[in-house]
Parts: structure tokens; sequence; C-alpha cells
């Protein structure tokens, strides 16, 4: 899509009763970021106060003359829909507007599949598209697929025969079933990956928040600070869902090691299609000895992303408060004053710390509160081992998540972190 011209589109919003002038902004803000990320330049709005949706045409008669006037005015491409719309209300504006028309959904699919790189993400990101294509094809005509190619799911036209239509849902049918075993095996694959990580001693930890929170930067910072293999860093950028892979890395600090895993960053509105279709891959958080939500504190609406995002967990299944959550109030490099963490949006203010992966702050400090709460069950000992038995000293270590050894005349003194199965073999050692 970098690639591509840039078009020119017009946003198509309705505001409900029920919905505060502000939040609208903000999703129109928002909008126009996910456009802008598909190549598309807003230049207008047309807007509409609803008490609710038109399930006809989304929007009344008398605004659609409105917008296809304010179309011929701007020479635009493309409507940009701030919702998700209905196969009917597709038809609809398709046949009153005669213009490309692109809802809320479709961007973000299309910003996924431009972003896809590995091949799970890519089976991914074809299985929500194909799930979204599938009730719209009688709707669907060159509104939401002027920009695919003869042989995309978006590309049948109006006037297909009742016979053709069958066809079409036939091939998606099976086009989905067909990556639905694909990714199923892609998912036996990881989780037996997880099974083997389980079995060792090491925590798994994993991140998640709004999409842009800084994420990436911050797993990039970790292993820039704690790991010798620079090759593992991941895409990072200032941009809408910069990356979709699932990525685990080992970080190895002074206060203990654990496997960190970054996650697909959630928005406002996330598809229901996209959140079934990667869940083998968020079943990562749910997995996970500990949470760390990333927020981003330069966002002025940053307490409603946490809301947002913590929906997105309890709807793939993750009971908030089951998995212990640290937040990590990121980005206070860009602040020009002191951010306050405030009890409004987090109940438990020590699991809670202000942070910056651009420039390090605090970042050794959240490692810390990693550790602590993913091995709090750990405890410091000293142990004593007679040089006879050294090879004791060594099998503490391999279950240890903190090791510091000392050599004296009569004697090796450990001081290891080590949980209580440890502290039990080898208690006649204690100090």
């Amino acid at each position: 899509m970098s690639n591509e011209q840039k078009q020119k589109g017009i946003i198509l919003a309705v505001k409900l009763d029920n919905q505060s002038y502000t939040d609208f902004e903000y999703e129109l803000d928002e909008l126009t970021n996910l456009a802008n990320s598909c190549n598309i330049e807003i230049i207008d709005q047309v807007t509409q106060n609803l008490e609710s949706f038109n399930n006809h045409s989304y929007i009344g008669k008398g605004k659609i003359e409105e917008l296809k006037m304010v179309i011929e005015a701007t020479e635009a491409d493309v409507v940009v829909v701030n919702n998700e719309l209905t196969p009917l209300q597709i038809s609809t504006l398709d046949e009153a507007l005669e213009t490309q028309i692109f809802d809320r959904t479709y961007l973000i699919l299309e910003i996924f599949k431009s972003r896809a790189k590995t091949k799970e993400a890519i089976i991914q990101v074809q299985l929500a598209e194909l799930s979204y294509t599938l009730p719209r094809l009688t709707g669907l005509r060159q509104g939401l697929s002027r920009q695919r190619g003869a042989g995309g799911g978006f590309s049948h036209g109006r006037g297909a025969g009742e016979t053709q239509l069958e066809l079409d849902r036939r091939i998606t049918y099976n086009e989905i079933a067909e990556l639905k075993k694909e990714l199923n095996e892609l998912k036996q694959i990881r989780q037996q990956q997880r099974t083997r990580r389980n079995k060792s001693s090491i925590k798994t930890v994993c991140l998640v928040g709004y999409t842009n929170s800084g994420k990436s930067t911050l797993l990039n910072y970790l292993i820039n600070k704690y790991s010798s293999n620079l090759d593992k860093q991941v895409l990072s950028k200032d941009m809408l869902f910069a990356t979709l892979e699932t990525s685990t890395r080992l970080i190895s600090s002074d206060y203990g090691k654990f496997l960190l895993t970054d996650t697909v960053g959630f928005i406002d509105k996330l598809p229901t299609h996209l959140i079934e279709a990667f869940k083998s891959t968020l079943e990562e958080i749910k997995e996970a000895d500990v949470i760390v939500h990333v927020v981003d504190t330069s966002n002025t609406r940053f307490n409603e992303q946490i809301n947002i995002t913590n929906n997105v967990l309890k709807s793939i299944g993750v009971k908030i408060g089951d998995i212990p959550i640290i937040y990590a109030f990121n980005k206070i490099d860009k602040l020009t004053s002191y951010f306050y963490i405030g009890s409004d949006y987090i109940n438990d203010l020590s699991k809670a710390i202000r942070i910056s992966a651009k420039d390090g702050t605090n970042i050794d400090e959240l490692v810390k509160l990693i550790i602590d709460e993913a091995y709090k069950e750990y405890v410091y000992r000293i142990f004593f081992i007679p040089y006879e038995k050294q090879d004791i000293a060594y099998k503490i270590r391999s279950e240890s998540i903190y090791f510091n050894m000392r050599m004296e005349d009569n004697g090796i003194y450990v001081n290891a972190r080590v949980d209580k199965k440890t502290i039990s073999l080898y208690e006649e050692f204690t100090k």
C-alpha cells in the first residue's frame, strides 16, 4: 500500500445520542489515522446525529444527498465509514454513491494484511478477511472490491446470478475450512512450544496494550540491555499495528530471568473476526505467569485505552485478577509535567510504574517488579555446602532465579532465590 498513490477520502460517521462529543471526535481522529495507514488522505467529514443507525442505509436519505454533493465537489475517491456496515447498508450506499466505500473493519483488515509477515499471521488475516466477506457477498459490488484483484474475495460484482452467488459462498466456505485446518496445525506447534517452556522453571511474561503504546520498543530495550543477541530485536515503529507477530525472547537480568512475549496491539472496535482469528496467538496471554499492560501516557485518553485493552483480554478468556497484571505507564519522556498514577483506573498502585522504553527510565525497576511478581513463591536462602558435595551448589544454581557463590576455606556459601521444593531438597545445607 505504501507504494500506491494516496487516495482522497471523506469520513462518514454517525454520532449516536448516547455518545459524548468528546468520544465521537476521538473516534474520528483514530479513523483518520487508520485511513492514513491505508494511503487515504482524509479531506472532509460528513456526520449525522441519530438515535440509532439507519438499518437500510446507515444514514438518512437527506444526508446521502449531502454526501453525494461533497463527493462531487471534492472529487473524493473513497468514503470511509466509522462503523462496520451490514451487507444491506453496503449495497444501498454503493448504489447511491457509486464510489468506493470502506468501513472501519475493512481498514483494519487492510492494515493487518499489509503488516502480516509470518505464515501464521498471514493465515490469521486471510481467515478474518473471509469471515468478514462471507455474509457480504450479496451486497458487495465495487465499493469494497475496487482494491481487490479479479481473484480476491471482494471481486464479484452486482448482477451475479444466484448460481454464481452460491458458488462464491461454497468457495469461501472451503477456503475458510482449509485456513482453519492450517491454523490448527500451527496452533498445535505453538502449544508444544508452550508445553516445553512450562516444563522449565522459567516464568513467562506477556506484554499487552493498545496499539502503538510502545510494547515492541520495550521488548527491544530489554533485549538490548539484557541479551547479547541483538538479532532478536523486533520491528518497532510509530504506527498502528507495527507488528502482528507474537515474539518470545529470553530476558536474563541480574535479578532473574524470564520469557517475555510481545503480542498484537488492540484498538477500539477491534473486529470480532480478527479477535477470533488471532485467538490461537493470543492464548499466549492466558498461559502467562504475569501480564505487563503497557500504557501510552502521552495519549490524553489512555484511561479509556486501558479499559478497551482489558475488555479485549476478557473477550479472549483472560480472567482479570487471576493473572497478576503490572501496569507500565510508558512514554513519560514525552510529558512536560509529572505523571500521577490515579487509583480511578488502577486498583493496586504497588503494581504500577512510570517508564520510558525509549530512554530507559525505570526499566530496571520494572524488571524487579516483574521478577518479584512472577517468582513471588521464591525466597532468598543462604546455603553452606562442603567442598566434597560441591555438585549440589550447581544443582541449586540450575533451580534458582538469583545465584551468588562465595568460596571459603571451610566450604561454599551460596546465596540464592529458590522455590520451596528446592529448599526442602537441600534443607540440611541451609543456614
